[in-house]
């Protein structure tokens, strides 16, 4: 009988080297772990537990784990640059997204805040203009969040500058295309949040509140403060409350015996988060 922790052909591991490089690997059987370190057999790593320690021809240590979903958004095949995790659990947190919920996203990009948002159990519909980002946003939700996610997974190929329709009323019947022609949508039905990670959020702002529900959260990810200063004007010209722009900066130390310091280097910037809830609509 397999056990819990039992890792399988065809599971996604990390490999982690002594100096914690991580190694994204999917385990076929008859497969091959390559490095500069060395060789390890994926049969080695079948059906061992997870946490279990394996050794390349050179003699190097590696261990084996599941990834986590940082893991995961860190080493994804990307297209557009993807959020960092720091930022992610920042915009979960701000967009408090729970399980049933529908939230418009728009600048999908390689799928990395949509796979986070389709784990919390939301329901997603995304706008993005490239068919290859799109793609690409499918097959890392697939591979993140699993199969299952895509049922809950609506990327459209459209511009949220012109205008953001309502959710569709039935799971869409593809994951990526243009609405077709007819489809039953309700004036009625309105998103419960709105995450914009695009260079111009200020231009889906107003039209938004037609689209979110009173109460409802805007979250917008921009990395250059004019972009910031140019969203806030509009912010607080509309039936907006409780604006706030904020950064997360994350720094790791070093500890190992009495050597107790903040490590050498960062993840400092990468964007900020402005947050809002429509008050009115």
């Amino acid at each position: 009988m397999k056990q819990p922790d039992e890792l399988e052909d065809g599971e996604t591991v990390i490999m982690v080297d002594g100096r914690q490089r991580r190694y994204l690997v999917v385990l076929r059987t008859g497969g091959e772990f390559h490095t500069h370190a060395g060789v390890v057999q994926h049969d080695q790593i079948i059906g061992s537990p997870e946490g279990s320690e394996f050794r390349s021809g050179s003699g190097t240590r590696f261990v084996a784990v599941r990834p986590t979903l940082a893991d995961q958004v860190l080493k994804m095949p990307r297209g557009a640059q993807v959020i960092y995790p720091k930022d992610l659990g920042a915009i979960w947190m701000l967009a408090d997204v729970r399980a049933g919920m529908t939230v418009f996203e728009t600048g999908v990009g390689s799928g990395a805040l949509s796979a986070t948002l389709l784990r919390c159990g939301a329901f997603v519909t995304g706008y993005e203009l490239r068919e290859d980002f799109a793609e690409r946003a499918v097959q890392n939700v697939e591979s993140v969040a699993g199969a299952e996610a895509l049922d809950r997974y609506d990327v459209q190929l459209r511009d949220a500058y012109e205008s953001v329709d309502p959710p569709r009323s039935s799971p869409p019947q593809s994951n990526t295309g243009t609405a077709a022609a007819g489809e039953a949508t309700s004036s009625e039905c309105r998103y419960d949040r709105a995450v914009l990670d695009i260079p111009e959020p200020w231009r889906v702002a107003v039209h938004l509140p037609e689209r979110l529900r009173r109460g409802g959260i805007l979250v917008a990810y921009n990395p250059s403060v004019t972009q910031v200063q140019q969203l806030r004007r509009t912010l607080d010209d509309g039936p907006w409350a409780l604006i706030e722009t904020i950064e997360v900066m994350h720094r790791s130390w070093h500890v190992k015996g009495a050597s107790v310091r903040p490590d050498h280097r960062m993840v400092a910037h990468t964007g900020f988060l402005t947050h809002a809830r429509l008050i009115e609509a």
